[in-house]
C-alpha cells in the first residue's frame, strides 16, 4: 500500500505478522479518490489477538470494491478458507505478485500461470513494489475496476489514523527490525502522552510486554538496546512528522495479554463484549 498511496502507513519488516490492525491509505486526484485498506496478513489463529487480525481481514472482504490481493514468488497463501471467500465472491480482483527482483524468469511464470488458474477472473499482475517495477501497471487497473461513487473522504485527508497510531506503529516496527524470535511478536506499543509543539514534539510511549525476561532483553545490557530502539524510533518520527521529537519509552509488563480481551481493547482491537 505504501508504494500506492506514496507515504509510508504501513510497516515494512521481512518478518509475519507485521500489520496488525485495518490501516486506510487514502489517494486523491482531480477526479477521483481511491481508498487502500492495508489489512493484516493471513494467519491461523494461536491467540485472540491473531482472532482480532483475522477479522479486519473478515470486514475488509465484506465493504471492498475491488481486492488487491499481494503474495510473493515464494509464498504459500496459508488460509484456504480465505482465499475461498475471494474466489466465491464476485468482487474483481486484482492479484500481485511482489518482490519478483528476488526470483528468475521461470519461477515467476510458473507463479504467474498458478494464479491465473486459482482465481480464473483476476489480473495478475507481477511487481516489485521496491523497484517501482509495474506499480503504475497496478495503478491504473484499480483504475478501470473501480465503480463510479462520491469521495467518501474530504481531498486533503491521507488516512484515518492519528498521529499517535503511527508513532506507536514507528517504534514497534524498530521492535521488529532490533529484536529477534518471540520478543516482537509479544510487544504492544501505546503512546501515553503526545504534546505537540511548533518545532518540537515530547513523546512518551509504553511497550507492553508478557514477561519479565523479555523487558529485561527489550533493556539490554546497561540499557543500551532500548537507547538504540528511543534512537532509531525517533529518526522515523521526525522523518515522518517534519518536526524534532523528543521521546520517552517505557516498558511495562502485561502478562498474556494477546490472550486478553481488556488488553486488546485497550490496544485499540475490537474485541466483542
Amino acid at each position: 500500500m505504501n508504494a500506492l498511496v506514496g507515504e509510508k502507513l504501513s510497516i515494512i519488516t521481512s518478518k509475519a505478522q507485521t500489520t496488525r490492525h485495518r490501516i486506510m491509505g487514502i489517494v486523491n486526484g482531480e477526479d477521483f479518490q481511491i481508498v487502500y485498506t492495508d489489512t493484516p496478513g493471513i494467519v491461523n489463529p494461536h491467540y485472540k489477538l491473531h482472532e482480532q487480525m483475522m477479522g479486519f481481514v473478515g470486514s475488509a472482504l465484506q465493504d471492498a470494491d475491488l481486492f488487491l490481493l499481494v503474495t510473493e514468488v515464494g509464498e504459500t497463501f496459508k488460509n484456504q478458507q480465505v482465499l475461498q471467500k475471494v474466489i466465491d465472491s464476485d468482487v474483481p480482483v486484482i492479484l500481485v505478485i511482489n518482490k519478483i527482483d528476488l526470483s528468475d524468469q521461470a519461477t515467476i511464470q510458473d507463479k504467474i500461470s498458478y494464479w491465473q488458474a486459482q482465481i480464473p477472473r483476476a489480473v495478475v499482475i507481477p511487481c516489485s513494489a521496491t523497484e517501482g517495477f509495474n506499480v503504475n501497471a497496478i495503478f491504473d487497473n484499480i483504475m478501470a475496476l473501480l465503480p463510479e461513487n462520491p469521495p467518501y473522504f474530504p481531498k486533503d485527508e491521507l488516512t484515518d489514523r492519528s498521529m499517535r497510531f503511527f508513532v506507536s506503529e514507528i517504534v514497534r516496527e524498530k521492535i521488529l527490525l532490533l529484536y529477534d524470535k518471540e520478543i516482537p511478536y509479544s510487544c504492544e506499543v501505546a503512546v501515553e502522552s503526545y504534546r505537540e509543539g511548533e518545532t518540537l514534539d515530547k513523546i512518551s510511549a509504553i511497550i507492553f510486554v508478557e514477561r519479565e525476561s523479555q523487558k529485561a532483553i527489550l533493556i539490554g545490557h546497561q540499557g543500551k538496546s532500548i537507547k538504540k530502539l528511543g534512537i532509531e524510533s525517533r529518526k522515523d518520527i521526525e522523518e515522518f512528522t517534519g518536526k524534532k521529537c523528543f521521546l520517552e519509552l517505557h516498558i511495562k509488563v502485561l502478562k498474556d495479554w494477546r490472550n486478553s480481551d481488556r488488553a486488546l481493547r485497550q490496544f485499540g482491537y475490537e474485541v466483542g463484549d
